[in-house]
């Protein structure tokens, strides 16, 4: 078998989770390069790894880079990116930086494999919450079209990084011994609190955050349906790993809540938990460190025709960021691109 010379630019929560989907998934690596801005040694799972400051010249000879930055972690794919594709790599990037760049093919491997190419050498990973979404809506959309989408979502701390998983634990030990916790990473208390709030306020749709600006246009550009209906409110909860969603979607043709269960269990990437007679249903817990996203909840919205109701539930950092990148690169390799 062919082997390939991978490189991650980021070792935080999402390139040591790359690193761990790398080995779990025996990706046929040659050689694995990790870069950051500082020189030294990780230990990721058992294994240690050098890490190399990265430059403009860092990526020769590697086939394939993947870009770990969190989202809204600015920087290293715009400074390098593109340095690493006139190199001859392969550019997956995690970042939000070029998601919508026409360049750029914006990718989840269940769903939207036939817009990667040999020319496109740039790929962005959507946003965590996007990801989820679509690879659960779009077996329902193949059967019935989406007309309309309305989204919540609720969202873990790990989506924001090391630093928000810290303030969460020092915030919950503070209140449990009566202290005031300090707020640092947030606008508001995480701990024991929700708030939707993620990203910040732009222009472009009056009243977004601009995560709920992600999730719209993302799902537009990865369905190639530019006037689909969206509207998405996107929360920030108190949970460490793993987000959350409720999802209301309006189809096209009738499609039942028996259909959809039966579309969904026969589809890639999907687990449904669903009999809420017997509390069966997916939870952050259930799902930490699990591939699928994980569907239960599913039933017909009385108040509206065509219309069904979908909890979904995924890991933000292994399928919402690490693992999607991984496929990614794996369906390039199938496809004989690289």
């Amino acid at each position: 078998m062919k082997k390939y010379n991978v490189g991650i630019v980021g070792i935080g929560l999402v390139g040591a989770e790359m690193l761990k989907v790398l080995s779990q998934r025996k990706f046929p690596a040659k050689s694995v390069r990790v870069f950051a801005t500082r020189e030294r040694i990780e230990k990721i799972d058992g294994k240690k790894y050098k890490v190399e400051v990265a430059g403009d010249n860092s990526f020769c000879g590697l086939d394939v880079v993947l870009f770990a930055g969190t989202e809204g972690a600015r920087g290293a794919s715009q400074k390098f990116g593109w340095k690493a594709v006139e190199s001859g790599a392969f550019v997956i990037d995690n970042g939000d930086d070029y998601r919508m760049d026409s360049r750029v093919a914006l990718v989840v491997p269940e769903v939207n494999p036939e817009d990667l190419s040999k020319e496109k050498k740039f790929i962005a990973n959507p946003n965590c919450s996007t990801i989820q979404m679509v690879v659960a809506l779009a077996p329902l959309h193949r059967a019935a079209g989406i007309k309309r989408i309305v989204v919540s979502t609720y969202q873990s701390v790990s989506g924001t990084g090391r630093a928000a998983v810290e303030e969460l634990s020092v915030q919950t030990q503070d209140i449990i011994k009566n202290k005031i916790p300090k707020i640092n990473v947030y606008p508001h208390r995480i701990a024991f609190n929700v708030f939707p709030h993620i990203s910040s306020l732009t222009d472009e749709f009056r009243g977004y955050y601009k995560e709920e600006i992600k999730m719209i246009k993302e799902t537009r550009k990865i369905f190639n349906s530019p006037d689909m209906r969206i509207s998405a409110t996107c929360v920030r909860v108190p949970v460490y790993s793993g987000h959350a969603e409720s999802i209301n979607v309006q189809f096209e043709k009738k499609i039942s809540a028996v259909d959809a269960r039966e579309i969904l269990s026969s589809s890639p990437g999907i687990k449904v938990l669903d009999e809420p007679e017997k509390n069966i249903y997916p939870t952050p817990i259930d799902v930490a460190g699990k591939d699928e996203v994980f569907v239960g909840r599913i039933r017909e919205d009385s108040s509206s025709e065509n219309t069904l109701d979908l909890w979904v539930v995924a890991d933000n950092i292994r399928k919402g960021a690490a693992l999607n990148a991984v496929q990614i690169a794996e369906v390039l390799i199938e496809k004989q691109y690289i």
